[in-house]
Parts: structure tokens; sequence; C-alpha cells
């Protein structure tokens, strides 16, 4: 498996998925090379994004098959053939089981807007709004069996404002996120990412 061969895993628009595209475009994935999208939900417009850019999809509906072993090794399959080296999750809204976590331990990657470990699963914008913090932020984390618990790799940090709503806060955390992503898949194509235990370093 070769690090800089990528593939995104995606639910719903797509808009974590089309700035690595963009950063691509723009050589700012370092050696990466976005090789596939895979989504659980082939009506998603993710799936018209991947199109456009001239990327391959795999599109799968978990419930054609019988059970998420069965999904997931139909998936690992694909991810196999291409030689995929990193898994980048954007927008994927499934949890991953032993069938994906143990032949790509270390190269599962995914993006959360918060600073973990505040905020964890579902709504973590929400969730910062209704307890009163003043800062909040992005974290890309590798990922393990549960929900958003894996190590940490990078964050970022935004300060949520005087009057601020879920969409005017998400709207900056969406750009931190755009910049921040990209950044994290080209040190990894790049293989400057270390995890020792729960401690990640970035080389320079």
């Amino acid at each position: 498996m070769e690090w800089g061969r990528i593939a995104v895993f995606a639910s719903g628009t797509g808009s974590n998925f089309a700035a690595l595209v963009q950063a691509q475009r723009e050589g700012r994935l370092g050696g990466g090379s976005i090789e596939l999208l895979v989504s659980d939900k082939p009506e998603a417009p993710v799936a018209q994004r991947a199109e456009e850019a001239g990327i391959p999809a795999l599109l799968l509906r978990p419930k054609d098959f019988a059970g998420r072993e069965q999904y997931e090794a139909a998936i690992v399959a694909e991810l196999q053939r291409r030689n995929i080296g990193l898994v980048v999750l954007a927008g994927y809204m499934r949890l991953i089981s032993p069938v994906l976590l143990a032949p790509y331990a270390g190269r599962i990657i995914n993006i959360h807007p918060s600073l973990l470990p505040a905020f964890a699963g579902k709504d973590a914008i929400g969730q910062a709004l209704e307890y009163g913090v003043k800062l909040t932020g992005v974290t890309v984390h590798f990922v393990d069996g549960g929900m958003d618990t894996g190590p940490v790799i990078a964050q970022r940090s935004v300060e949520v404002q005087s009057g601020d709503t879920a969409e005017s806060l998400a709207a900056r955390i969406h750009q931190v996120e755009y910049a921040l992503y990209p950044e994290v898949v080209s040190a990894f194509a790049a293989g400057k990412v270390e995890l020792n235990g729960r401690m990640t370093t970035i080389a320079e």
C-alpha cells in the first residue's frame, strides 16, 4: 500500500471531499492522489462531485449486504485492488468495524468539528453552543473502534462569537476544515506523520 494513494469516504454533500480535490488540483496534497470515493449513500451529492472531478466512486448501500462486516469486506477488497494506502473520512456517517480497521490500522483518519475530546459524536457544533464555550475548533484524528476516540493528529481553534448561531459558527469551522485537512493529508502522503501510543508527531 502506498500512503499517497487515497480513498475518501463521505455520506453527504461532500464539501470536505471537494476541498481535498481542489487542494490536489492546486498541488497542495504533496504526493497524494485521490483515487476513489466511497459512499454508503449512492444518491448523496458527493457522488455527483466525484463524477464531475473524474474520480471513480464505489457507491454501496449497506442494506444490500447481509451485515456490516460483509459491506466493509466489499470495500476492503476494492481498496486493496486499487492499492489504497490512506483512508480519509470526510463526513462518513458510519462507525468503522474491525473488518476495515484491521487491514488499515493507523491509516484511517477523520475530521471532527470540535476540539476533541470535547463534544464528540453528533452535532458537535450544537453541543458547543449549548455548553457555552468560548473556543471550539477542528480536530483531525486517527480512527479506532470508538466514536471520535482515536489519537489526535492536528487541531485548530475557532472562537465562538457573541450571537453565533449553529449556521454562523459552522461556516467558520468549515473554512478551517477545508484548510487543515489537506495539510494533514499532504503530511501523510509525504510520510511525515508518526504515531507512538496516543502521541502523534508531524515532521517539518
